[in-house]
């Protein structure tokens, strides 16, 4: 019964409603730290943008779709959860936070990103996993503390050699795209630990062993012919991980073979479909 009044109260714009959702905001939170998530909220009060000293804001699995301007003024703003909401696109507000440095935006609407995200220069962790983007926002190169990339389940055909200068980046999660080849452009990070291509059509994968600072590689779910090769100490996460590259190499003959055989019986249907 709770949630279900919420829902209705989040259509009433009143101060009183608010107050009703989110509480008395008159106070700074002790530990700099305010969480409204799960409120049913579909504005965000401006009363929530008064803390100047605040650090983190939950506002994760509500009905935001935009933001007031007032956001800007949380100059000390380092973490902002937006994820589980109904954004289309990034308020502009988010851009001007300049210590922002964790920004959660999965499992929205978004398609693009604005040039403007490029200003957030202390940005270190982007989740953008589960929206709607076919193409790779090429904004994101140009972020040079990112450190971790989510960007799973979306619709990514393939990553820009631009990505490569990103000499921080260290983690980069694609799973659930359709990357149709192993990226060329991580080939030449040689600085990635963790790399994540579950989900996606990938049919051979290159050697990885030059990649010394490698420690992970998940490739599940791929239609490969062939595991990773990798160097000591990284772990492989898909078919044939455990065995040894002389054992999947041989397997991976056979696949490739069968796969063969595969596509061409399935290949008229997919011609009768289109």
């Amino acid at each position: 019964m709770g949630n279900a009044m919420r829902g209705v109260v989040a259509f009433i714009p009143s101060e009183r409603c608010q107050r009703f959702l989110v509480g008395d905001l008159k106070e700074m939170p002790l530990d700099r730290t305010l969480d409204l998530s799960s409120r049913q909220l579909r504005r965000l009060p401006v009363a929530a943008c008064v803390f100047g000293e605040l650090v983190k804001l939950y506002l994760s699995d509500n009905n935001l779709s935009s933001l007031p301007a007032d956001l800007q003024g949380l100059k000390k703003l380092q973490l902002l959860a937006l994820d589980f909401n109904c954004f289309e696109e990034l308020p502009a507000a988010v851009c001007r936070l300049p210590q922002l440095s964790i920004l959660y935006l999965g499992n929205n609407r978004l398609y693009s990103l604005p040039r403007e995200l490029r200003e957030l220069k202390e940005l270190n962790t982007l989740w953008l996993e589960t929206n709607c983007f076919t193409v790779f926002p090429q904004v994101i190169c140009e972020l040079p503390n990112l450190k971790t990339l989510h960007l799973g389940y979306n619709q990514i055909q393939s990553l820009p050699r631009e990505l490569g200068v990103l000499e921080e980046l260290r983690s980069i999660w694609i799973a659930g795209n359709q990357l149709a080849a192993f990226p060329p452009v991580l080939l030449e990070m040689h600085f990635l630990a963790v790399i994540d291509v579950d989900r996606n059509k990938i049919r051979y994968f290159p050697c990885l062993s030059h990649m010394l600072g490698l420690k992970l590689v998940i490739y599940d779910h791929n239609p490969c012919v062939n595991a990773p090769v990798v160097g000591e100490g990284c772990r492989r996460v898909g078919r044939w991980a455990d065995s040894s590259d002389d054992e999947h190499e041989d397997d991976g003959s056979k696949a490739a073979g069968d796969t063969t055989v595969e596509v061409t019986e399935v290949h008229p249907e997919e011609e009768h479909n289109i």
